[in-house]
């Protein structure tokens, strides 16, 4: 965040079961103020409308799926160099004798990430897969 003389106070006027709403976020979420949890909140819109649009995003793609299944690998190979999407990076990690843990992290146009993350999450052998949106703030 930047510098506190950036920061703009302002007054919000909420009806008692929002405010009492958002306080229990604030304690569950372990925020240390209803400021830093309202800038978050405000945060993941943004980041929801970027993804409405058609600027450049970015994503992180998480799978967990079974290495021994015939070809899968070659085939999440194949699916990453064959896209208009930018792989930025990728990152393997074995959970176990038959699960790995792949994140891999995509740059692009929305409609792009989100069909090379339903093309993976949908290859035989895949047991999970999540896409989390982010953008530039």
């Amino acid at each position: 965040m930047s510098d506190s003389a950036d920061t703009i106070r302002f007054s919000v006027s909420l009806p008692g079961h929002l405010l009492d709403e958002l306080d229990r976020r604030v304690t569950s979420r372990g925020y240390a103020s209803r400021s830093e949890l309202v800038r978050d909140m405000i945060r993941e819109r943004l980041v929801e409308d970027a993804w409405q649009g058609d600027a450049q995003v970015a994503g992180v793609l998480s799978i967990i799926y079974d290495h021994h299944q015939r070809e899968l690998a070659q085939k999440l190979i194949d699916i990453q160099h064959n896209q208009h999407v930018h792989v930025l990076c990728s990152t393997h990690v074995h959970l176990d004798h038959h699960n790995c843990l792949e994140t891999i992290i995509l740059q692009g146009h929305p409609p792009e990430i989100e069909r090379i993350a339903a093309e993976i999450g949908g290859l035989k052998g895949v047991k999970f897969s999540k896409l989390t949106r982010t953008s530039r703030l």
